[in-house]
């Protein structure tokens, strides 16, 4: 059987995953520290990625929200966690990118510090989608995150983004990288999900990931 192969569900939970994300999704608050964190009486799902990765472009095609995220990352607010509103009863987080190549160390320094604190101390969260560049496969930064989310013991599930950038024939290789990565991580969800925002690739499977979740 073959290891980490590509989710898939069926109709009835693709529709679930639809009508999930039909319903509001609205940006609730930006966070810098962890007594800024709403309550946990919400099941949540968080989405991680290096920089540059497609992270706001895949969370708007989920949510049919071209400016959802884009209006929660405007300057001043780039190293904050990000809550959205699903419903009454839903969060949806998004964590500033990571990898940051020109960001102060005492910037990179504080928002490690949050992300650790974030990813080990909310009960409530159910999993992490970690985003990876198709184009470039598993980066060492993103095996930190993998690392990191194995030690606090919270399930992720590895999202490759930008596909439709990739010429054919490469994806079978990038997809044989990123199952290499990921048998080495004991928080690993044993399925992927491959999308490509801009033609919207994947992205019924994902909602239908999160709606099964929550």
């Amino acid at each position: 059987m073959l290891q980490f192969p590509i989710a898939s569900f069926e109709d009835d939970e693709i529709e679930q995953g639809r009508k999930l994300f039909a319903g509001p999704v609205d940006f609730l608050k930006g966070v810098v520290a962890m007594d800024g964190l709403p309550p946990d009486d919400r099941i949540e799902v968080c989405f991680a990625g290096r920089s540059n990765v497609g992270k706001s472009s895949l969370i708007n095609a989920i949510t049919r929200r071209k400016g959802l995220a884009r209006a929660s990352n405007t300057p001043g607010r780039t190293q904050e966690i990000n809550f959205f509103t699903m419903g009454d009863d839903r969060y949806l987080v998004d964590l500033p990118g990571y990898g940051f190549a020109n960001a102060p160390v005492a910037v990179v320094e504080k928002w490690q510090r949050l992300l650790k604190a974030y990813l080990s101390g909310r009960p409530n969260l159910r999993r992490a989608f970690v985003l990876i560049d198709s184009r470039h496969g598993v980066k060492q930064v993103d095996e930190d995150i993998m690392a990191l989310l194995d030690r606090a013991a919270v399930p992720f599930q590895a999202v490759l983004t930008k596909t439709d950038k990739l010429k054919v024939g490469a994806l079978d290789k990038v997809l044989d990288q990123v199952r290499g990565k990921l048998s080495k991580h004991p928080a690993a969800f044993p399925e992927l999900i491959v999308t490509s925002s801009e033609k919207g690739d994947g992205v019924p499977t994902l909602r239908a990931a999160i709606a099964g979740i929550i």
